[in-house]
């Protein structure tokens, strides 16, 4: 094993420079480092799949380099027909409410309590049952349920009180 992965050190030495300028010609230059990176973190867990001669052993990391280059480009077309997908989802769904609406209640919201707010947050804006909730915070039911009425009461205290000054 120790002599696999001496080889694999000499073989990533000896040819780390030049896969980094194949992949600097075949993407941007910010991503050809970290598919460099992830070429190499492959090429070391595969270390023992290596050949021994070094020009087949340089093939073989190039076939790493253009392997992981497919990835690459296969995520990046997924994530732009996802933006697609959702900017005509958005462009078919109404506008955001004004920016103002609704802003005592945000801004009530995030006096409480983060661990209270995010209940509320996730019940209300989120659209979860107070049973989803408990499963997502990792809590026992009970406790969800004690600590939502605890922060619908602190919320409802909070947004009387500007009503209250302003009648007196």
């Amino acid at each position: 094993m120790v002599r696999v992965r001496s080889r694999a050190e000499d073989v990533v030495a000896a040819n780390a420079e030049d896969v980094l300028r194949y992949l600097r010609r075949r993407a941007e230059d910010d991503d050809a480092a970290d598919l460099l990176a992830e070429t190499l973190t492959t090429a070391w867990r595969r270390a023992a799949m290596m050949p021994a001669d070094p020009v087949e052993a340089r093939m073989w990391l190039f076939g790493v380099a253009h392997r992981t280059l497919l990835n690459h480009q296969r995520g990046a077309r997924r994530r732009l027909r996802l933006a697609d997908r959702l900017r005509d989802v958005l462009a078919t769904t109404g506008h955001a409410p004004p920016a103002d609406s609704g802003v005592e209640v945000r801004d009530a919201v995030s006096r409480l309590d983060p661990d209270l707010a995010e209940l509320v947050r996730l019940v209300h804006w989120e659209g979860f049952t107070l049973a989803q909730v408990a499963e997502v915070v990792g809590m026992p039911a009970s406790t969800v349920r004690n600590r939502y009425q605890r922060a619908k009461q602190e919320l409802r205290e909070a947004l009387q009180a500007p009503a209250a000054s302003l009648r007196e």
